[in-house]
């Protein structure tokens, strides 16, 4: 089955917007990373080594990119300081569990280590359901899914108040359609 029109290009500017926050040599783990690891793909040439975990992907290992197919619960299956970044494009909208999955990204980041992530902000929930309700083209099926929308309140309480992640910085971007946050580990 063929993508929706506008899927591609609303992840090509994700994408665009998350590169430049990803130090040369990091490792990164990409929770969400999609049927075939795209972002970490891109990236490869960047970074030392790079983790994709999703329920969609099959396992595999490509030069040094590795998934692994996992439902995204309450844990991740890594060491305590893993991780020198970790990256949720699009993604933290559709876990049940937020705050369990907050809580193991923090633990797997190295001190310092830095959360990027992007989620939908609230005033895009009528805006995406029209694209895909009436328009059909975004997903039907990843919408229906969204477990919740974020302003940047909503971010910084689940990120820095609940989860103990620091230097809080936010941006709205896509005509404030999408959240952009970075957040880092505390020493």
């Amino acid at each position: 089955m063929s993508e929706p029109f506008l899927e591609p290009i609303l992840r090509y500017f994700r994408l665009k917007r998350v590169i430049s926050h990803i130090p040369k040599n990091s490792v990164v783990l990409d929770v969400g990373c999609g049927t075939s690891a795209t972002f970490l793909q891109s990236i490869s040439p960047h970074i030392k080594q790079g983790f994709g975990v999703d329920f969609k992907v099959k396992d595999f290992q490509l030069g040094n990119i590795q998934t692994k197919q996992l439902m995204l619960e309450n844990s991740l299956p890594f060491k305590d300081k893993s991780f020198d970044v970790v990256t949720m494009l699009a993604v933290l909208e559709h876990i049940e569990h937020e705050k369990e999955i907050l809580k193991e990204i923090y633990r797997v980041l190295v001190p310092k280590g830095k959360l990027i992530l992007t989620v939908p902000s609230v005033w895009s929930q009528p805006v995406l359901e029209f694209l895909a309700y009436r328009l059909k083209i975004v997903s039907e099926a990843e919408i229906r899914d969204h477990k919740r929308y974020y302003k940047h309140e909503t971010l910084r309480k689940v990120l820095v108040d609940f989860s103990g992640f620091q230097e809080f910085h936010h941006q709205y971007f896509q005509f404030w359609m999408n959240n952009f946050c970075t957040v880092t580990k505390k020493i």
